[in-house]
C-alpha cells in the first residue's frame, strides 16, 4: 500500500459533535473535540460536514464532557433537539499551524501507513478515537495481517514514532497479557476450556 501524501489532509476538520438541550432557551451541550473546551468557539464560523449550513457561536462555556454553546438562531429546544449529533467543523486552514516536532492533529493520522519496528507495512490509519478511556487508534491491518480493522492504545510506547511528512507511523502492539488488567485470565487461559 502507498503511503497517504501529506498535502491529503481534510479541508474540514470536526471540532465537535451537538448533543442534548440544555434548558429551554437554545443552550446545547457540545462534545468537542479540541484541547481545551471553550476552543469551539475559537476559530469562527462552524459548518456542518458538508460546509452547506453555517453555526455562528455567540456564547460557550466549558461543561462536563465538552461545552455548552449557543448558536445564533436557534432560540428554543426543539431547535437544538433538531440539531443533535451534527457535528461542527472548521476549514483547516483557520486552525493553527503546530510548530512542535510532536504536536499534531488527530486529522493528520487518519490515512497513514502502519509499519512494524522492523519497518514492515502492516496497515492503514483508519481513525482515532476517545469512547472516554485514552485514545486509540483504529487501524486496517493488510490481509498478511489478518486483514481486519483492530483498535490500539495511541500511547508513546504502543505508537513511539509518528511521520506526518513521510506518511507513516510506528506500531508495536502490546502483548496480550501487558493489554488486560492484572488479575483478568484470558477465555483460553480458564481451566477446563
Amino acid at each position: 500500500m502507498a503511503s497517504r501524501a501529506p498535502d491529503a489532509a481534510p479541508a474540514l476538520l470536526c471540532l465537535g459533535v451537538i448533543g442534548a438541550a440544555h434548558g429551554v432557551r437554545g443552550a446545547m451541550k457540545v462534545k468537542t473535540f479540541t484541547e481545551t473546551p471553550h476552543d469551539i468557539a475559537a476559530y469562527g464560523p462552524l459548518t456542518d460536514e458538508k460546509g452547506e449550513r453555517v453555526f455562528v457561536v455567540t456564547s460557550c462555556h466549558a461543561a462536563k464532557g465538552g461545552a455548552r454553546i449557543t448558536i445564533e438562531g436557534v432560540t428554543d429546544r426543539n431547535a437544538v433537539e433538531a440539531l443533535k449529533n451534527t457535528g461542527l467543523y472548521v476549514a483547516r486552514d483557520k486552525l493553527p499551524v503546530l510548530e512542535a516536532e510532536d504536536d499534531f492533529y488527530h486529522s493528520d493520522l487518519i490515512g497513514l501507513g502502519v509499519r512494524d519496528s522492523s519497518g514492515g507495512q502492516i496497515g492503514r490509519v483508519l481513525a482515532c478515537h476517545n469512547f472516554g478511556a485514552g485514545d486509540l487508534l483504529e487501524v486496517q491491518l493488510d490481509k498478511a495481517h489478518g486483514g481486519t480493522a483492530a483498535f490500539f492504545p495511541f500511547t508513546k510506547a504502543v505508537v513511539p514514532e509518528i511521520n506526518i511528512a513521510d506518511g507513516f507511523l510506528m506500531l508495536v502492539p502490546p502483548k496480550e497479557d501487558e493489554a488486560r488488567p492484572d488479575g483478568q485470565i484470558a477465555p483460553s487461559e480458564r481451566q477446563g476450556s
